[in-house]
């Protein structure tokens, strides 16, 4: 690939799509994870509203609807993720607790204060965090919840290589100190922040890819395109190998003052 740092988003929509709906979860992340972000979050009934933007096709969504009460509705842009998310929802006899819609995150359909718990695994980044926090808190209640995983530095400075890749990639990647900061600053009290481990990197998201990239080449031998989307999947990966202790993904979770 000529150009390294070539974004995701420069790829057909329709291949990504593909791509991505082959494996079970889009982003960094595990059913573990979900749980321990979920603990932070007091005071959710049967009767709660809960929105996961970005929901991809689910994976988070099935722990979330597992271990907590109310009702979730799952928001993304894309059709084949909704569908497969509504397919999975079927499967295991929660459609009456979580439904996915297409949408997209910067023109949510909500009311005003409407929801208790506002989620996002891997997706603020499609909007920016400083502006999801903003323009989000909006659908939330006082006293209601914002937790979403985010692309952050651990160290002020770092490899050239890493911090070139990651500015292209997501300009707005920071410091976990200024993450919270803008946090804070947009009207939520910050409740929590953790380092996801490097097993939501490897073995849940990484390692899957593995044979998902031999199918999905074999399928499109010979399709530019393609080719270069799993060559930028697989220098992501190495340079995360390579580089994981400047970087790394961070839950945030928030309370609406």
């Amino acid at each position: 690939m000529s150009d390294e740092n070539k974004s995701i988003h420069e790829f057909d929509f329709k291949l990504i799509c593909e791509y991505f709906s082959s494996i079970e979860r889009q982003g960094p992340g595990s059913p573990e994870v979900t749980i321990k972000a979920l603990s932070f979050i007091d005071n959710l009934t049967s009767e709660s509203r809960i929105a996961d933007i970005g929901c991809g096709t689910g994976g988070q969504t099935i722990v979330m609807a597992y271990h907590t009460p109310g009702h979730i509705t799952g928001i993304d842009l894309f059709p084949t993720f909704v569908d497969l998310f509504n397919i999975n929802a079927n499967k295991l006899n929660l459609q009456d607790r979580m439904k996915g819609i297409v949408g997209s995150m910067d023109n949510l359909s909500f009311q005003r204060e409407e929801l208790d718990l506002i989620w996002s695994e891997g997706a603020i980044y499609n909007i920016g965090f400083e502006r999801g926090m903003n323009e989000w808190r909006n659908f939330l209640k006082t006293g209601g919840y914002i937790a979403v995983s985010e692309a952050s530095w651990f160290t002020e400075e770092r490899p050239v290589e890493i911090d070139e890749f990651w500015k292209n990639a997501y300009p707005e990647i920071d410091t976990i100190s200024r993450k919270v900061a803008q946090m804070q600053k947009a009207g939520y009290i910050p409740i929590a922040t953790f380092v996801l481990p490097e097993n939501c990197w490897t073995e849940h998201f990484y390692d899957p890819q593995i044979s998902a990239q031999k199918n999905f080449l074999k399928k499109y031998a010979g399709n530019k395109t393609a080719e270069e989307l799993i060559e930028n999947q697989r220098h992501e990966a190495e340079l995360y190998y390579k580089y994981k202790e400047f970087y790394g993904y961070v839950f945030y979770i928030g309370k609406k003052i």
